[in-house]
């Protein structure tokens, strides 16, 4: 379903980017995936903005808050509560890095570290449901997480958000999560060198040529195009600094 108004309690919503350069950043994604960035003017915003696509939310853009990280794509996961899913976190081993926050009308945030040290962060909607569209050209369609101790991350999320588990796809070094029975998104061991966060993956009609386009934006590809079961992808870092992945799927049935 590409087209969102609402999202079920537990489903990944939303993601935004902290950029030390939002203009720049809005130049690169506007070129890639054809998306318009429309900054709130309002002070209390922060330089918080949208981008946008055919007029429709599909993900954020703000400045970089902490200068000692890199820049990054966060993932945001629909909550009924902020409380009481921030309960359930520490409940289960995890941190409130920041504390339920009431973002002007939009809703209710907050950012947690899982047991295991990866971010993630929550939000519980009002005026703002996430993104309107999802699952298409130019919009996010996968979260994974890479963790250094899938057990302790499976048992963490489960306990948080009630995720099922997908028999049959999941195995000892992957974990492919469900809410309601729906595929939502997924878990792995992380390689050698790879950083343990959430990743963000973006859907493309061509990989192989979308690749292409972020190279000449000025960006740098991490892992060219390559097959895998979901379709074809690749690893990107934008001219910033951000790390993203792209596909070309077989089928897509995630962000929904």
């Amino acid at each position: 379903m590409a087209e969102r108004s609402e999202y079920v309690p537990g489903t990944p919503s939303w993601v935004d980017l902290g950029s030390p350069d939002t203009g720049a950043s809005a130049a690169f994604y506007g070129g890639l995936f054809g998306w318009k960035a429309d900054i709130d003017p309002r002070p209390e915003s922060g330089g918080y903005g949208m981008f946008t696509l055919d007029g429709k939310n599909v993900a954020g853009l703000g400045p970089r808050m902490n200068p000692d990280m890199p820049p990054f794509w966060a993932v945001y996961i629909t909550v009924a509560d902020a409380d009481d899913t921030v309960a359930k976190a520490t409940a289960a081993g995890g941190t409130a890095v920041m504390p339920p926050m009431d973002v002007l009308d939009a809703g209710c945030m907050a950012v947690l570290k899982d047991s295991v040290g990866s971010f993630v962060s929550i939000w519980q909607p009002n005026q703002h449901i996430g993104a309107q569209l999802v699952n298409q050209a130019g919009t996010f369609t996968w979260n994974e997480l890479a963790t250094t101790d899938l057990p302790a991350a499976n048992a963490f999320y489960q306990a948080v958000f009630g995720w099922g588990v997908m028999d049959g796809a999941s195995s000892e070094n992957g974990t492919i999560f469900t809410v309601d029975g729906n595929v939502t998104c997924g878990a792995h061991r992380a390689g050698p060198g790879e950083f343990p966060s959430w990743s963000v993956w973006f859907a493309v009609d061509d990989c192989d040529q979308s690749a292409s386009l972020a190279t000449e934006l000025g960006a740098s590809v991490l892992m060219p195009p390559t097959d895998m079961d979901f379709g074809r992808g690749a690893v990107v870092r934008d001219p910033e600094g951000a790390i993203f992945g792209i596909g070309a799927m077989k089928s897509i049935a995630a962000a929904s």
